[in-house]
């Protein structure tokens, strides 16, 4: 901490992302223990994380995240939007393929950005909203397959005909963005990606972590 810093706020914080990264929630003395404070100063920061429909508790008395984040939430995907925009437009005008972003949401994968080439004759239409399964599009495949993989080793997926018929997909998942899970991708009509594509959309999904952090 400093002499600019709010202990009270950063401990609220705290308690916010200790709650965040838990299913099942967490008693008073688990926050207090991993706070290194007394239970009385964490009743405190529940107290008025509740006011704030932030924080909730059971009839058990587990705190767990509220439904006030959602509000926060909102605001979050303009804000990724933006910041993608530039490494999305950069690549649909190189491929001369609609590109895309993708973020998860619950058991689906989120289109949150698309950004069309200006110079192609036809390409693939898609809409930022568009919704599919996590685990169909190379959107989707690219997220799952970045759980399985050691950090540092991205990848790219490569999906043919598995959401639109004649449609290929290639992504890459975004890589370091804390609480952001996520993909960058393209998807083309063509019997087969072209090879290059694939350490493309890499560099893409790599220049959009980096315009997050």
């Amino acid at each position: 901490m400093t002499a600019e810093t709010s202990q009270t706020l950063d401990r609220g914080l705290r308690v916010l992302k200790l709650l965040a990264d838990t299913d099942h929630g967490l008693t008073v003395t688990e926050l207090s223990h991993k706070l290194g404070v007394n239970r009385t100063v964490v009743y405190r920061l529940l107290a008025t994380l509740e006011q704030h429909a932030l924080v909730r508790r059971d009839l058990g008395g587990r705190a767990r995240v509220g439904l006030g984040v959602l509000r926060l939430g909102r605001q979050v995907h303009p804000l990724v939007r933006e910041a993608a925009m530039p490494a999305l437009r950069s690549l649909a005008e190189d491929i001369g393929a609609t590109a895309h972003l993708t973020l998860v949401d619950g058991a689906e994968a989120l289109a949150v950005a698309v950004v069309e080439p200006s110079w192609t004759d036809y390409h693939v239409a898609y809409r930022a909203g568009f919704r599919h399964p996590l685990d169909r599009g190379a959107a989707g495949k690219a997220i799952l397959a970045a759980r399985q993989k050691a950090p540092g080793d991205p990848g790219y997926t490569l999906t043919h005909g598995e959401l639109e018929t004649g449609a290929c997909g290639a992504a890459a998942p975004l890589v370091g963005v804390t609480g952001v899970e996520g993909s960058v991708g393209v998807v083309m009509l063509a019997e087969v990606v072209p090879e290059r594509v694939g350490k493309r959309v890499v560099e893409a999904a790599r220049e959009v972590a980096e315009a997050l952090r």
